[in-house]
C-alpha cells in the first residue's frame, strides 16, 4: 500500500527497488546518482508548478512515474504480452525495461524550457543526457537505438503523438497514473481550484495488481466523483490508442465518506 510522504506526496515504498535483471539495475543507479539528471528533475518543477501552478512535475512525479511503469511492464510481461521496441532494434529482451526506465525518468525534462509543448523541448535535452549516459552499457550502434526508442517513448507520452511501441505505450499510460491527492498539494494550497487540482484532490490511492480477465487491473479509489475527470478525461485518453488498451481494466472504487458507501465503477 502506498504511504504519505513529510511533503503529503503518496509514494511507493518499493519505489525504485532492484529489478530482477542487472543491465536494469545498473542504469537506475546511473540516473539516480547524476547529478545532472537530478537537478532536471528538481529544476523542471519551476515552471511547471511554481510558474504555472500546475500538478506536481517534479522529482516525486518521476519516482512514481517510473515505479508504476516498470510494475505495469512487469505484469504485461508476466501475462505473456510482446514488446516490440527493443525487438524492432535488434536489441536484447532486457534492454526492453531499460528504455521504459530512461524514458519514464527523462519524459518532463523539457518544463525546464516551458511548460507548453514540452514533450518536444525534453527530446533535445534528454538526447543529450543519453548520448553522454548510454556508452557506459552499449557499443555505437546498440546506444542510437537506444536512444531513438527513449526519445520516441518520451515524445508519445503526451496524446499529441501516437505511440508506435508498447514501451512507448507503458510511458504514456504510467505517466497518468500519478494522480493521487499529494500530486495537487501545492496549487490546491495557493487556491488553485480547477479540475485538475480538485479532481486530484479526490483521489486517495491507485494500485497497479494483476487482473482475473486482464493482465493488469487498476484500482482508483476516490473521495468523490469529482475524481472521475481525472480517470475519464486524463487516464482514459491516454490509454486510448496506447497499445496497451485491451490489456488494462479500469476500475474505480468511490468511497463516500458521508454514508460509508463504497461504489464501484467501470471506467
Amino acid at each position: 500500500m502506498d504511504s504519505d510522504d513529510a511533503d503529503g506526496r503518496k509514494y511507493d515504498p518499493d519505489a525504485d527497488h532492484p529489478f530482477p535483471d542487472e543491465r536494469l539495475n545498473d542504469v537506475l543507479s546511473a540516473l539516480l546518482d547524476d547529478p545532472e539528471v537530478t537537478t532536471y528533475l528538481e529544476a523542471q518543477n519551476v515552471n511547471a508548478v511554481a510558474r504555472k501552478g500546475y500538478n506536481d512535475h517534479g522529482p516525486k512525479h518521476i519516482s512514481i512515474v517510473r515505479n508504476r511503469a516498470l510494475r505495469l511492464y512487469e505484469l504485461l510481461k508476466h501475462a505473456g504480452v510482446s514488446f516490440n521496441g527493443a525487438a524492432d532494434q535488434g536489441l536484447d529482451e532486457a534492454d526492453e525495461p531499460v528504455i521504459v526506465a530512461l524514458a519514464a525518468t527523462l519524459h518532463d525534462v523539457g518544463h525546464v524550457v516551458h511548460r507548453d509543448g514540452h514533450a518536444y523541448y525534453s527530446i533535445p535535452l534528454a538526447a543529450d543526457i543519453l548520448d553522454r549516459l548510454l556508452p557506459q552499457w552499449y557499443d555505437t550502434g546498440e546506444a542510437v537505438r537506444m536512444k531513438a526508442e527513449t526519445l520516441h517513448a518520451i515524445l508519445c507520452h503526451h496524446t499529441e503523438e501516437d505511440p508506435l511501441t508498447r514501451e512507448a505505450g507503458v510511458i504514456r499510460v504510467a505517466d497518468a497514473l500519478d494522480m493521487e491527492r499529494g500530486r495537487s498539494r501545492i496549487p490546491y494550497e495557493k487556491g488553485g481550484r480547477g479540475i485538475n487540482t480538485l479532481s486530484s484532490q479526490a483521489i486517495r490511492d491507485v494500485t497497479l495488481e494483476a487482473g482475473d480477465d486482464t493482465p493488469v487491473l487498476v484500482e482508483i479509489e476516490m473521495m468523490n466523483a469529482a475524481g472521475v475527470y481525472q480517470v475519464d478525461n486524463l487516464l482514459k485518453a491516454k490509454l486510448r490508442d496506447s497499445m496497451l488498451e485491451e490489456y488494462v481494466r479500469i476500475v474505480a472504487v468511490n468511497t463516500k465518506e458521508e454514508s460509508g458507501l463504497v461504489e464501484r465503477i467501470e471506467l
